[in-house]
This record gives structure tokens, C-alpha cells and sequence, in this order.
């Protein structure tokens, strides 16, 4: 948390730096595609339950919860370009986590207690910056990007961009994205296996993913917009988790106190390539009522296929405040190398007892308030409001994962 002072300040300098320069730009007027300094101050908070925790074999409590604090500041360098600064850390509690070491507590080990070991806890930093530039009649757009992220364990760096060309009078839009995300591991294995002579470390802690997306949009009515989306990513390198245990049912078990050693850890293929396909339908009502419904269709190479219906209700009770109900549906088949809990063998290649692999269908309902002042009657500083997002999220998987995500955000325009 001491690094959020440090950010901020960093991002003050770049805004007044960038006002600076737009005081001594004397060229020609023509509409600003961002007229001001905006500023975000986003919160989540997430908590979940369940009893199928990967790090314990596919049986043990999946509790966990997380905290994450974000600022993003969008700075308008001139007329035509913006440059976007996002930042935040998620802190966060896994009780799953915790028991990669069972034995370092003050209990008996146990799949269903957490251990107060190191690694029930970490803190995940985030930092990422897009440029993006307008033509001058504002129908061609395109950006770059670059983003880094670390923890305790994990280090990645990405960068990417995209191009947008709108047609028709702006009608229609067409778009391409592409974005390369290189990860590192610093492999943490289960405490039991790490001193073992026949367990086999893996000799590649790198990952690399690779993505490329295709997007449609065109205006069908005054009423209704539609959009389609393509997108395919390929993964290279380590994706197993190291410390993601898996039990055989052909090896006896190893009990120590109430907890089953592990034989081995999650071992999955070393590249996967997935294809999602969906699409938008948003249907303007009048002026108190709007539909938004979404569809994707999703596909690997390790056996998953899965479906995502959802709708959202937009409902406009004043004219600034608006209510969001929403209600998302999802349902997966198995990948071919999940197993539940002791049901795996050891003369099998690859194997995993991670339930987000398994096959299940899940509910998620949603409810959202928002406030809008496009005047921006309230300030603090030099930072007049915009608007105030709040919105809850309840999941639930029939596998028996339940969880709940809280968010707010507040938007503000600088003077």
C-alpha cells in the first residue's frame, strides 16, 4: 500500500506536465477528442467460498478475498492524442493459498482451515499506459500500449495496439487489436514435494500469450446498435500452476494429521489456443428503458467449450441517476485433463484437479446505481465530479463456488 503514494504523485506531474503543453498549442482549432483531464478513482472488493481448491488436490476451502484499489488519469496531449495512465494493487487473502505449506500454523494441517504461513497472503502491482491517436476527421483511431505487472511469485510485461476505421458516416466501425503478454514464474511447489528425489521440477517458468482481436460495429437503427467480436490468443510455456497438487487413484494415500500428501502437481500441455466469438445487441426502449444482451461462444484445443448469455436493463430514474440490473448465465463442458479429488492416474500424461476446468454452469445476478453531472457542480481541488458508478455482483457455480464482488468508481474532470 506504501507504493500508492508514489503513483499518484507521478501521475500529478505527468497531468500538470501535459497542461503545460496544451497552454502553448496555438494550432488551429477543431473539436478535441478529449476535452479535459479525466481522472478515476476506482475500489473493488471481492470474497469467495467454496470446497474445491485446486491447491489442495480439488478438496479443500476456496476462501479468499481481495482488495483492489486503482487510479486511471486520461490526458488529452492535444487535440487529437490522449494518453491514459492506469495503476493499482490488489491485495489479496487465499485461505487455499495459505496451504501450499499445511504445516507451518498452529493447527493440525487441514484442506478445510487455512495455515497462517507467508503464502496466505500477497499483494499484486499493477501499472499500464495507452497512447492513442485521431485522425483529424475523427474516422481512424489507433493506439499502443504497454502494461507490467508483479508479486511475490509471478513477474509479466505486455504491450499491444489497435486500429479502429469507422464508414458509412460513422455508421459502421471496424476494428483490430493485438497484444503479446510475456510472464514469468518463480515456481513455489507443494511443501511435501519439494525435497522429494523422484519429483520433477519444471524446467520452463516462462509464459507467453499472444492475441489477436476483430471487432464490428454498425448503428441499425435510431434504436438499435449491434456488434460482433473474433478473437484468438495462443499460449506457449508454463501453464500449469506449480503448486496446484493432484492425488492418484492408484498410488495409497499419505495422511499426515488431517491432510493428504499430494503425488504430484498440475501437469498441462505447454501451449493452448483458444478461440471466442461473440456478440451485442443494445435496443434503445425510450427514454427510461434500454436492453443490452451479450453472447459469446468460446473453444480450446483442451476439450472446453462454453457458452455466456447475459443481459443488463439499463432504467434512467431522473436525469442523473440510473439503475443497472443485470443477470449473466455460463456453462462450460470439462477439459480433458480434469479430474475430481484421488480420481486421476499416475500413468497419465497431464492432470489437473482444478475446478475452473471442470465442467459446470454458473448464475451471476447483478445490481448498479449510477450518478451522472455532466456539469460537474461539485469539486474537490481542482476536480469537479462526473460521475459516481456503484455495482454488486453475486456469483454461484453448482459445483458449490459462491462469490460476491463490490465496486465503485468515481470519475472526475480537471479544471
Amino acid at each position: 500500500m506504501r507504493k500508492i503514494p508514489l503513483i499518484i504523485a507521478i501521475l500529478s506531474i505527468v497531468i500538470v506536465t501535459a497542461q503545460e503543453q496544451q497552454q502553448d498549442d496555438t494550432t488551429t482549432y477543431k473539436k478535441r477528442v478529449l476535452e479535459s483531464a479525466e481522472v478515476d478513482f476506482l475500489m473493488s472488493y471481492y470474497t469467495q467460498d467454496g470446497d474445491n481448491a485446486a491447491v489442495t488436490g480439488g478438496l479443500g476451502t476456496e476462501e479468499l478475498t481481495d482488495l483492489t484499489p486503482t487510479i486511471v488519469v486520461s490526458i488529452p496531449l492535444n487535440d487529437d492524442d490522449i494518453l491514459t495512465i492506469d495503476a493499482g494493487i490488489s491485495a489479496y487473502s487465499s485461505a487455499s493459498s495459505s496451504n501450499v505449506n499445511p504445516f507451518d500454523g498452529n493447527g493440525a494441517a487441514n484442506p478445510y482451515v487455512a495455515s497462517s504461513g507467508a503464502s496466505k497472503k500477497d499483494v499484486l502491482t499493477t501499472i499500464s499506459g495507452s497512447y492513442s491517436h485521431s485522425s483529424d476527421d475523427r474516422n481512424s483511431v489507433w493506439s499502443a500500449n504497454v502494461a507490467v505487472a508483479t508479486e511475490y511469485d509471478y513477474f509479466s510485461v505486455g504491450f499491444g495496439g489497435s486500429y479502429s476505421r469507422l464508414f458509412n458516416e460513422k455508421n459502421t466501425e471496424l476494428s483490430i487489436k493485438a497484444n503479446v503478454f510475456l510472464d514469468t514464474w518463480k515456481a513455489i511447489y507443494p511443501s511435501e514435494l519439494r525435497d522429494q528425489p523422484t519429483f520433477t521440477k519444471f524446467d520452463d517458468e516462462s509464459r507467453n500469450s499472444y492475441s489477436v482481436g476483430l471487432g464490428f460495429s454498425q448503428i441499425l437503427s435510431k434504436r438499435l446498435q449491434g456488434s460482433l467480436s473474433l478473437d484468438f490468443i495462443q499460449q506457449e510455456g508454463l501453464l500449469s500452476t506449480p503448486f496446484q497438487r493432484v492425488q492418484f487413484a492408484d498410488v495409497a494415500d499419505v495422511i499426515i494429521e488431517e491432510f493428504t500428501y499430494g503425488d504430484d502437481v498440475e501437469r498441462l500441455p505447454d501451449s493452448r489456443f483458444k478461440i471466442a466469438a461473440g456478440g451485442r445487441l443494445h435496443y434503445y426502449i425510450n427514454e427510461i428503458f434500454t436492453i443490452r444482451t451479450f453472447y459469446r461462444y468460446y473453444t480450446d484445443d483442451w476439450g472446453i467449450n462454453s457458452h455466456t448469455a447475459s443481459i443488463e436493463i439499463p432504467i434512467k430514474i431522473t436525469d442523473k441517476f440510473t439503475l443497472y440490473p443485470s443477470y449473466r448465465f455460463y456453462t462450460q463442458t470439462k477439459a480433458d485433463y480434469f479430474a475430481p479429488f484421488n480420481q486421476h492416474l499416475s500413468t497419465q500424461q497431464f492432470y489437473t484437479s482444478d475446478y475452473d476446468l471442470s465442467g459446470f454452469d454458473a448464475n451471476q445476478y447483478g445490481f448498479g446505481i449510477s450518478y451522472t453531472d455532466i456539469f460537474t457542480k461539485f469539486h474537490i481541488w481542482k476536480l469537479g465530479l462526473k460521475s459516481i458508478d456503484l455495482r454488486f455482483r453475486q456469483y454461484e457455480r453448482n459445483s458449490g463456488l459462491s462469490s460476491s464482488l463490490f465496486s465503485g468508481g468515481f470519475s472526475f474532470i480537471m479544471d
